[in-house]
This record gives structure tokens, C-alpha cells and sequence, in this order.
């Protein structure tokens, strides 16, 4: 990293005084906030200009500082680019007599959707060009096709801002007609009726964005008579609705972080009354599928932490009907599950590891499909068809490119229909080596870390590691493969991916021990798996990086409060690091229905604890590494102010000469760019972040 005399920005400090539970806390940067109005309109008032000039000087200076290393930062975006299949495609996959098909075009950042009619020969016939429907915006994501049951209308849904609200329309597929119909702010997703011309959707609260209602449409009448069918009150509940793979039902899911409720209608009756399945309790959770006489509820009633697998007759619903199909095991969690006519696939985790179960509905067989590799991860697909013998599912690992396998459950056979294509004729398997250590922790606790390097990569204390997890809302990061995180390996680095608690890797209960008041064991965790490599000779503080995003943008920004020591560079991707603010803020998106995640801070004792972890309340007058933070302008899931405040406060007190580093997208959101060819110019940034720390911008010879 060369040394740059570049003034950083200052912000103006302001104080603003908030006070809770006879606490007060004094933030300069509060002016730092703005309504949705405010962003989107074309007017911009003196706070707005101000708030956009502070995030555009803070991009200036980000650009400036890292302009010496633009050169390798865009070959690096070339190198990462050359190893993609350009002119790629799906393996097709059947349903309802068509074959649908996910393609890209060389040269192109967005897929083209299309499907053939009962066989593979037949014409094709494209059904979306996003390419040309994206031409004039700088964000577009298309999502939510639906294909009604005669094949001949599709609903779709579009977001040219990237903060979830989408469009929902409907297309002919005959004539090629876009329908009038416009239903703004919804979810994106939508249910067919029986009939063909009835729609189910999800609108959400326009300020809060909480999925909040279902409304039934009827193609062709305004949407102003749209009929509410469900309206979710509860403000710490979401709502969806889907349709039963047996298309039978219409089945409305109302869900919060530790309760569930399922109600459900004929398909063919559209206008008819929905009916709740077992009305919902605290800490009770369950979802349905439908499948002859029965529904089947994958549910942890009856205190079953790792969940297990029920069914109840379609006519009495109620729990007391229910009686086990798989019965609850403490070392096994199961995922989800999904029904064929002559047999149950099972997704379970054990150990940490994914398994998938095979059995004969008449008990004839019980088998695991195979996997020897000590690091993957495996994921069943839909599987449209009730009428099967054959399970798609998908295979890959740190060192295995993606595969999509076709498994005949009868004989056993496998048909390999894709492999992950690797191009730049430098990639083999065999040049990279991955396996699970497992590092003790404070409390006495086992954490698993998977790592992947480079055969030739020399582990010692002068190793660079980057080291990487999320650690909340249950969810279990997979130990996939990567062509773009080749860029690192080839360079030296090892990749370690911690699973820490506040994920379920080992189970239901290694997340429920990583939030509310136990949250601070998932940054324990991390920091103790850091300590570990540093222990154990891995690596050293001067070479050891990290790296999270949203939840785990949070994660960066406790750990870096914690022990900012260990590491020589830090990633906080879209962090949610301002958590007592946003946490007593209901009308911040995501903020009601995450209080049983984090803790609702109007209780004085979830106050305290959160306060006493949260990112931006807990910056120090210390030293702190090397620090990029990224966000977007328009996130809806973590809002742009929390990292904006978080450097500008950082800037203030922070004793060290270590670079700190804003970059804003200010036309994306959470998710970042649309387009893949954007993305990977945002990973490109990133890494080139992480290798200019480690002296590794120059000329270097990637490993065959």
C-alpha cells in the first residue's frame, strides 16, 4: 500500500441529543439521515444537497486515494471476467409441458428467459430479453415469473431502484402483449388462480416496507378494485403467499423470527374464505405442502429444536391432528423436504455438513446420497413433477465447480447435466487443497472454519488469510465454490469461512445461542477463530483481513471494536453497525420484525445490551486497521446513513494513520449492482483492497 497525503473529508459535526431509559447518547451526525422524499426528489432541499455532496466527497476520496492501483484493479475485473462462461446457459428444466431456460449472451450483463414446447428441438421462444429492457437504467432486476396454468399468460415483476418494491405485471405469451395492469409496491412475487385469470400478491407498507397485505386481482379490471384478501396487523409478522406444488391450494404463510401461520384455499375458488391451518403461537413454527389426503408441516412443535417432519389430514388442521413423519433428532437438523409420489427427499444438516435422505414412501428404502469431500455444500432443487423417479439437485465445493446432477432415485443412476465451466485454461481441482479445522472458544465451544488456499501457498505466520462470515438470522453460509475468489488463492491468500454461532451450522440451537442476549458469542466467536489462526501459525496480525456484509457488516464493526489489533484490513459490506437508533425506529424498514432477532431496545436490558455492542456507539479514541466500507444510496435493508456515520465518526476518533475508505453506490441498493459484469467490478474493488494491503499489486504470476 503506497503512502497517500490526501486530505480524507470532514464532517460537520452537529450534535443531536437522543435520550431512552433516562440514557443519553449524543450524535453528531445525525443530520446524516434522509426520508425517501427527500432522496427521490428532483428538487433536492439544502439537507439533501448536503448529505449527497458529504457521500460524493467521501467517493472522490476513495477514488483518489486508490487511483494507483485502478490499473490492476481493472485487470483484475478482466482476469475475473476471462475465467466466465459468457454465452452460458441453464440446464432446461420441465414443468407443465414446457422446457423453461435461463441463457446469457457474450458481451451481456442480463439473462434472456425462454422455454420450449414438450421437447428440446422444439422452437424457442423467448419470453424476457432483459438486456433490452434494462438498456435505459443504471439498476434493473427482473423477478417473479409466473406462468399461469394454460401456459398462456406470464406475471412478472421489475425494480429500477433496488429497494424491493417491484412492479408486478402480466404478459401474453400468444401475442406478446404487456397488459395495462400496473400494481406498484409489492414483493414481486404473485399466484395464479385455477381459473386464468386471477392473481394473489403481496403489497408492502410504503414507508416500512413490511410485506403487509394479500390482494386478489382479476386481469383486466383496474387495480383500484383489487380486493384485500389478508391483511397482516401484527408489525412484527411479514406475509407471502405461494400455491402448493400440487397446485391444489393457495396458501397464505404469515411468519416472524419465532412464529408461523399458514392459511389456505382451493385453487379453483379464487373468491372463496382462506383457512388457518393452526392459528399461531408464540414459538411455534411450521410450513405446509400438500400431497394427497394430507398437508405436510415441517414444524418444531413439541419442543423440537432441530424441527422434524408432520402431517395432518387436509380437513382437520388443527395441531392436535398432527402425528409424526420424521420424528425429532438432537444431532440432525432438518432443513426442508420435498415430496415425489413414491418418495420423501429430506434436506438435513449434521455436523455441519448437508446430507440429503432418500426414502420409499413404503419403507421398502432409507439411503443418504454420497459425498466425500470434507468441505461442500448440496441443495435439492424444486422438482416440479410429483410423477418422478428423479431428484435435480446440485453439488459443489471450495475446490468443485457447480454441478447440476440428475438422480434417479429408483436405480441409483446419475446424470451429470451441467458442470461449471472454468474458463482461462488455468483452473484444476487438483492445484487446491480445502479442509475444516475447528477452533475452541472462550466458553468451550467447537467452531468449525472452512479454508481453501493454493497447494503451493506456504502456511505460516506470513500467510495471508481473509476470513469471512455472516453469524445471524439461522442462516448457514455454504462452503461454495468461487471463480472469482481464484483471484485471491492464486495470489497466496487463504479463504476461511467461520461458522459461527447466530448461523445453524450445527444445529437450531448454535443459532439461538448467537442472538437476542447471547449475540455477543457470534462476535466472540470470530474474534476467537481469528485468534486461533494467529495461534496456530496460520497467519499474524499483520497479514489476517476480514470481511462481512449487512448482519455481517455489524460483525465487522463489533470485531473491530473488540480487537482491532488483530487484523491489518477490514471489509463492511452494506453494515448495519448504527443498532440502537435503528432498533427504536419503527418506521426504518425491517425494524419491528427484527426484534426477536436483536432485541427490542424500548426494554431497558435489550437497551443496555445492544448499546453495549452496537458498531457505531461503541467507537473508541484508539487505533483501528485499515477499514473499506461500502453502501448503497438506496439500500432498503441496511439505510446508507449507518456506514456514512460510522466512518465519519471513525474519522474523528480514531488515533491511527491507517486508511478508512467510504464508496457509495448511488444507484444501487442492498444488493449492489444489477448487472453481473457490474458485480464482479465491486468484487474487484474489494479484493483490490486486500491485495494492495499485502503488497501484491505488482506483476504476479498466477499458479497453473
Amino acid at each position: 500500500m503506497k503512502n497517500i497525503d490526501i486530505n480524507a473529508p470532514v464532517a460537520e459535526k452537529i450534535a443531536q441529543k437522543l435520550e431512552k431509559h433516562g440514557d443519553v447518547r449524543i450524535d453528531n451526525y445525525f443530520w446524516m439521515r434522509l426520508t425517501d422524499e427527500q432522496k427521490n426528489a428532483k428538487n433536492k432541499d439544502a439537507q439533501t444537497q448536503k448529505v449527497v455532496n458529504y457521500l460524493e466527497e467521501e467517493n472522490a476520496y476513495y477514488k483518489e486515494v486508490t487511483k494507483y492501483s485502478e490499473v490492476f484493479r481493472d485487470e483484475l475485473f478482466e482476469e475475473m471476467k476471462g475465467r466466465i462462461k459468457e454465452d452460458d446457459s441453464s440446464v432446461p428444466y420441465k414443468d407443465n409441458g414446457y422446457f423453461y431456460i435461463t441463457s446469457y449472451q457474450k458481451g451481456k450483463q442480463y439473462p434472456i428467459f425462454s422455454r420450449k414446447k414438450k421437447s428440446l428441438e422444439a422452437d424457442e421462444e423467448v419470453l424476457f430479453n432483459v438486456n433490452e429492457m434494462a438498456k435505459d437504467y443504471d439498476y434493473y432486476q427482473l423477478g417473479g415469473l409466473n406462468v399461469s396454468n394454460d401456459n398462456k399468460l406470464i406475471a412478472f415483476a421489475t425494480d429500477t431502484v433496488s429497494r424491493r418494491q417491484y412492479f408486478l405485471r402480466i404478459k401474453n405469451l400468444e401475442t406478446g402483449k404487456i397488459y395495462n395492469d400496473i400494481i406498484e409496491n409489492t414483493t414481486g412475487g404473485s399466484v395464479w388462480a385455477s381459473d386464468n385469470k386471477t392473481i394473489f400478491y403481496t403489497k408492502k407498507d410504503p414507508v416500512t416496507l413490511r410485506s403487509e397485505k394479500i390482494y386478489r386481482h382479476v386481469l383486466g379490471t383496474p387495480t383500484s378494485e383489487d380486493v384485500e384478501v389478508f391483511h397482516e396487523k401484527d408489525e412484527t409478522f411479514g406475509v407471502y403467499v405461494t400455491k402448493s406444488k400440487s397446485n391444489e391450494y393457495i396458501i397464505i404463510g404469515s411468519y416472524s423470527t419465532v412464529s408461523t401461520e399458514a392459511r389456505y384455499l382451493k385453487a379453483d375458488n379464487p373468491t372463496g374464505e382462506f383457512t388457518v391451518v393452526q392459528p399461531r403461537q408464540r414459538d411455534l413454527e411450521y410450513s405446509i405442502s400438500h400431497f394427497g389426503d394430507y398437508f405436510y408441516l415441517l414444524t418444531n412443535k413439541d419442543d423440537a429444536t432441530n424441527f422434524k417432519l408432520m402431517k395432518t389430514p387436509v380437513n382437520e388442521t388443527s395441531k392436535d391432528n398432527w402425528v409424526d413423519v420424521i420424528p425429532h433428532r438432537n444431532n440432525t437438523l432438518l432443513e426442508d423436504f420435498s415430496i415425489f409420489k413414491e418418495y420423501l427427499v429430506l434436506e438435513e444438516r449434521t455436523n455441519g455438513l448437508s446430507k440429503v435422505r432418500i426414502k420409499r414412501w413404503d419403507k421398502t428404502e432409507d439411503y443418504y446420497l454420497p459425498f466425500t469431500e470434507e468441505t461442500y455444500s448440496v441443495g435439492v432443487y424444486a422438482n416440479p413433477d410429483f410423477n418422478t423417479d428423479i431428484i435435480r439437485y446440485s453439488y459443489n465445493s471450495f475446490t468443485t465447480p457447480s454441478s447440476v446432477i440428475d438422480f434417479n432415485m429408483k436405480d441409483k443412476s446419475k446424470d451429470v447435466k451441467k458442470e461449471q465451466e472454468v474458463l482461462g485454461g488455468k483452473f484444476k481441482k487438483e492445484n487446491y487443497k480445502s479442509e475444516r479445522i475447528w477452533a475452541t472458544t472462550r466458553d468451550g465451544k467447537k467452531v468449525a472454519i472452512s479454508i481453501v488456499y493454493h497447494k503451493d501457498t506456504k502456511i505460516n505466520k506470513n500467510t495471508p488469510i481473509l476470513q469471512y462470515a455472516y453469524g445471524s438470522y439461522g442462516y448457514t453460509i455454504p462452503d461454495n465454490f468461487s471463480t472469482t475468489r481464484l483471484s485471491l488463492l492464486d495470489r497466496g491468500f487463504v479463504y476461511a469461512l467461520a461458522h459461527i454461532r447466530g448461523s445453524q451450522y450445527l444445529g437450531r440451537e448454535w443459532y439461538e445461542d448467537g442472538k437476542m442476549l447471547n449475540k455477543k458469542n457470534t462476535f466472540n466467536d470470530f474474534v476467537d477463530c481469528s485468534q486461533y489462526l494467529i495461534d496456530n501459525n496460520y497467519t499474524s496480525p499483520e497479514h489476517l483481513y476480514a470481511m462481512g456484509g449487512s448482519a455481517g457488516g455489524l460483525l465487522m464493526g463489533a470485531v473491530v471494536n473488540m480487537n482491532p489489533e488483530l487484523y491489518n484490513g477490514i471489509i463492511a459490506s452494506v453494515p448495519f453497525v448504527d443498532v440502537v437508533s435503528t432498533m427504536l425506529d419503527d418506521s426504518i424498514p425491517l425494524t419491528t420484525g427484527e426484534y426477536d432477532e436483536w432485541g427490542n431496545p424500548n426494554d431497558k436490558e435489550y437497551y443496555e445490551y445492544i448499546k453495549s455492542y452496537s458498531p457505531y456507539d461503541q467507537v473508541e479514541q484508539k487505533e483501528y486497521p485499515n477499514i473499506l466500507v461500502t453502501t448503497g444510496f438506496h439500500d432498503s435493508q441496511v439505510q446508507y446513513w449507518e456506514p456514512a456515520k460510522w466512518v465519519a465518526k471513525l474519522r474523528e476518533l480514531k488515533t491511527d494513520n491507517n486508511l478508512l475508505l467510504l464508496d457509495t453506490n448511488m444507484e444501487a441498493g442492498h444488493g449492489g449492482a444489477s448487472g453481473r459484469f457490474d458485480a464482479l467490478k465491486e468484487t474487484a474493488k474489494m479484493y483490490t483492497f486486500f491485495l494492495s494491503l499485502e503488497g501484491k499489486l505488482n506483476a504476479v504470476e498466477i499458479k497453473s
